[in-house]
């Protein structure tokens, strides 16, 4: 399977984005899914995740309120939202599944499929 995000983009504070991150393959049981994001010269950290039900979920403290993740199974599709964006949102923003739904919290160590991230970018 791969995943492809998108979405990403160029955006005033205060402004808002949706990224999509789009699985290949169908399948009978959804993955778990997460957003995580890399800035410049920063590690990478955890965003988002949603568990395959849809209903379990979970956010990082810096985007909890502004932030929403969510899922359409049938289009294979997960979505995260991204509402008064700041300048310290800028990154690439990558998607990641636990194909296996192994454990919740989500570890990052069975995040077994990556996207190639999409950049966004906040001007103040």
């Amino acid at each position: 399977v791969q995943l492809q995000a998108s979405g990403g983009g160029l955006v005033q504070a205060g402004g808002s984005l949706r990224l999509s991150c789009v699985a290949s393959e169908h399948t009978v049981v959804p993955y778990d899914m997460a957003w995580f994001r890399q800035a410049p010269g920063k590690e990478r950290e955890f965003v988002a995740a949603i568990r395959f039900e849809g209903r379990t979920i979970g956010y990082a403290d810096t985007v909890k309120g502004r932030f929403t993740i969510s899922r359409d199974s049938g289009k294979n599709t997960v979505y995260l939202q991204m509402n008064r964006l700041n300048a310290d949102d800028t990154a690439v923003y990558y998607c990641a599944a636990d194909r296996l739904r192994r454990s919740w919290p989500l570890q990052v160590k069975y995040l077994d499929v990556w996207g190639q991230g999409t950049q966004v970018t906040v001007s103040s």
